[in-house]
């Protein structure tokens, strides 16, 4: 028969497993108020969109407890009103293209400028870096409307651009940049960028620069270097200030509705349109939950990208 050693450390143990399962349950007890919060703020809308998107819109808006489908029929189809004929909902279609062409576009400009600007922070004396990334967050200080109507008082017909250029002669009339594509694309890569500094800069200040240095060692051109080494190894960074971009840029309201004037639509203004002039309430539920599968799309995408990375 095995005796048992009067040093057994088998009490030991058990008393670490109950302190481990007392944590557990503490840090989950912690966790509910606020887990409660988010299920009510985030899941609660959602559900009533999601509800709202299956009934009938109501005659002077809101909604008739009654069972349709007409509003994600909507979404992308259109019925005649005389002849009951089927067609593409070209208005939609249009609105959701150019929503999601002008993300594209602002990601990509915001990636253009916003890499250079974080390498250029990157590889400043560390006692300078503070400065330069409290001037690129500045912005953030202030008002979202307040920045995009200071985007209008520069690209109007008599704004600074304008007024420079006819003042140096090299334009005769006011060149009409105000209530077109380019204006909601110039103002949301303004208000948006510093969304791609950070996390880029972030992934940039972990880099070891003597791999740089290595490249050029090995004679590698500036452009190799950047290929093969600078944009692998914060590509991470890269993705995130993508995703930090593209999003908030799908669902825009502010920025296009002033820049565009009302003319230049993005989904975010669309929805807004059904749930207030349009009084189509399950419309306007229904463009919103398929703003929310885009952006699903995006996340999953960055998802799988940043579990390559890790592999």
């Amino acid at each position: 028969m095995a005796s048992v050693s009067p040093y057994s450390n088998a009490p030991v143990l058990d008393l670490e497993a109950l302190a481990r399962r007392r944590e557990v349950k503490t840090n989950v007890l912690l966790t509910v108020p606020a887990l409660t919060v988010l299920v009510a703020a985030a899941s609660g809308p959602l559900l009533i969109m999601l509800i709202f998107s299956f009934l009938t819109p109501g005659d002077y808006g809101g909604v008739k407890w009654e069972l349709s489908f007409d509003a994600w029929f909507q979404v992308v189809l259109h019925r005649d009103i005389f002849d009951d004929t089927i067609s593409l909902a070209d208005a939609h279609l249009s609105i959701l293209w150019r929503s999601v062409k002008l993300s594209f576009l602002t990601t990509l400009v915001a990636f253009i400028l916003g890499f250079p600007t974080a390498y250029f922070i990157a590889t400043r004396p560390p006692e300078t870096r503070n400065i330069w990334l409290f001037l690129v967050t500045i912005p953030f200080w202030t008002n979202l409307l307040i920045r995009t109507f200071a985007i209008l008082e520069i690209i109007r017909n008599q704004g600074v651009i304008n007024s420079a250029l006819l003042g140096m002669g090299l334009i005769d009339a006011p060149l009409d940049m105000l209530y077109t594509d380019i204006a909601i694309l110039l103002g949301m890569t303004y208000v948006y960028i510093p969304l791609m500094i950070l996390p880029i800069y972030a992934s940039m200040e972990r880099l070891d620069f003597r791999l740089v240095e290595a490249g050029y060692d090995l004679y590698a051109s500036r452009w190799k270097v950047l290929k093969r080494i600078i944009l692998p190894l914060v590509k991470p960074g890269v993705i995130a200030g993508s995703i930090l971009v593209f999003i908030p840029s799908l669902g825009a309201y502010v920025t296009p509705r002033v820049l565009g004037g009302g003319k230049n639509l993005m989904l975010g203004n669309l929805i807004e349109l059904q749930f207030g002039q349009g009084r189509n309430w399950p419309l306007g539920a229904a463009l919103s939950l398929t703003l929310l599968v885009i952006v699903m799309f995006a996340l999953i995408f960055y998802v799988r990208s940043a579990q390559r990375e890790t592999h």
